[in-house]
């Protein structure tokens, strides 16, 4: 019903759902769902349903993220054990940016909300939170909408349902993905070309 009400609107339909199921009002599909409902009317528009729909779900995000700031530990704590709680707060101190992004990442039946609450119980910045569930949600739905247009419904589904099925792997498989493009990077920064060696090649 409200799917069927916001479509219409474009662009603005489909921030209207990505705000509304990032706060606490969860919408009855997904909204990877929701954007590939868009690109399958208007494939040229694609990048642009991404952008609004990433940029919506990080402004929304900041609800759950400021009731966890406001004063959610015991909230928290009653939600995981102590142990799965030491290993988010973790987390969230030594790279608190890909902690929040690589969840964004993750369509559901990932449970992003609790990471977005954690994220105000540990204090993350609001920026660098906004960024990192910016960044996470434009991929997600940028490659959700690249196998849709490219290889057909029938990928897109079947890529879904194995991360549902195999929901450690997928996550894995991400995190190794980032972790070569941020070698990568690191590498051109310091680029041996330009007569500057890596920390780790100096130390050796």
């Amino acid at each position: 019903m409200l799917f069927a009400v916001m479509k219409p609107l474009g662009v603005w339909g489909v921030g209207g759902l990505a705000l509304i199921d990032s706060a606490l009002i969860p919408i009855p599909v997904s909204m990877d769902g929701v954007v590939i409902g868009y690109v399958a009317t208007n494939h040229h528009k694609f990048l642009i349903y991404c952008l609004i729909a990433s940029a919506a779900s990080a402004i929304g995000s900041l609800v759950p993220f400021f009731i966890g700031r406001a004063g959610g530990e015991l909230f928290l704590l009653k939600r995981i054990n102590r142990e799965r709680y030491e290993r988010m707060r973790d987390r969230f101190e030594n790279q608190e940016f890909l902690a929040m992004m690589i969840p964004a990442m993750c369509p559901p039946p990932f449970p992003l909300k609790l990471f977005e609450f954690a994220a105000g119980v540990f204090e993350m910045k609001p920026i660098a939170f906004v960024l990192a569930i910016f960044c996470g949600k434009m991929v997600q739905f940028v490659v959700a909408s690249i196998l849709y247009i490219y290889f057909g419904p029938k990928l897109f589904h079947s890529t879904r349902r194995f991360f549902h099925e195999h929901i450690a792997i997928a996550i894995g498989v991400i995190g190794a993905a980032l972790f070569i493009i941020a070698l990568y990077m690191i590498r051109k920064v310091f680029d041996r070309r330009r007569g500057v060696r890596l920390p780790v090649e100096e130390e050796a």
